[in-house]
């Protein structure tokens, strides 16, 4: 079977199987994160999304046509929820140790105690509450969850943060979330982390505050 794909996620893993870029000539579509238009594909049989977002995987419209849906294992899923939680952390690591110094030049910069940095996790789903788990044993630890907090706390909290991270699903309502008013909350020199969904921050608005040398971020999501 002829397949097509818009993600790298599997490449070293799919030897023997055969690719093409013709999406008219696709049987098999491989999915990351980006939707794809069914119209542009009139021999598709079955989708993969590769991945644990169902945002991008037009699932009516498949089973309209008779196209198979599919989605990793539990385990597989597990496994990512794991290793996103990790590298977020692996993020907030490094975001917070930028400005540790150079060994072969014999110079530091002060800094005070990870453990007198507030970390921010919005959202407690499988890869926030994560986070927590692993965060805690070195930073204070706060978290705001919408189905368990106030939504009026929030500006608060940010305002406390050192770094915040987003751990938030791509739905309507979040389109946008962390906005112009959210990031002007964050005080001076604090870290923005998303490895969610790119869509759920404005990014102009944080260009412009990144630009400005005020907030700094770690993204390995986008818009485009």
């Amino acid at each position: 079977m002829n397949i097509w794909k818009n993600t790298a996620t599997l490449d070293g893993y799919d030897e023997g199987l055969s690719f093409t870029e013709h999406k008219e000539k696709a049987e098999i579509a491989l999915l990351g994160s980006k939707p794809i238009d069914l119209l542009e594909f009139p021999n598709l049989k079955g989708i993969f999304r590769a991945g644990i977002g169902k945002d991008n995987v037009p699932e009516m419209i498949a089973a309209e046509k008779g196209i198979l849906v599919r989605y990793p294992s539990q385990e597989t899923i597990n496994m990512i929820f794991d290793e996103t939680a990790s590298f977020t952390c692996s993020l907030i690591f490094r975001m917070l140790y930028n400005y540790v110094g150079a060994i072969d030049l014999w110079y530091k910069y002060d800094r005070p105690s990870l453990t007198a940095k507030t970390l921010l996790i919005i959202g407690k789903g499988n890869i926030g509450q994560r986070v927590v788990q692993y965060m805690q044993p070195f930073m204070r630890v706060v978290t705001f969850d919408i189905l368990h907090n106030k939504e009026s706390d929030l500006n608060e909290l940010i305002s406390q943060a050192d770094c915040i991270t987003l751990h938030i699903p791509k739905v309507d309502e979040n389109e946008a979330f962390f906005n112009g008013e959210k990031l002007a909350a964050m005080k001076d020199g604090a870290i923005l982390v998303n490895t969610a969904r790119g869509s759920i921050v404005d990014e102009a608005a944080l260009f412009a505050e990144i630009s400005s040398g005020r907030l700094r971020a770690a993204f390995d999501v986008f818009l485009q």
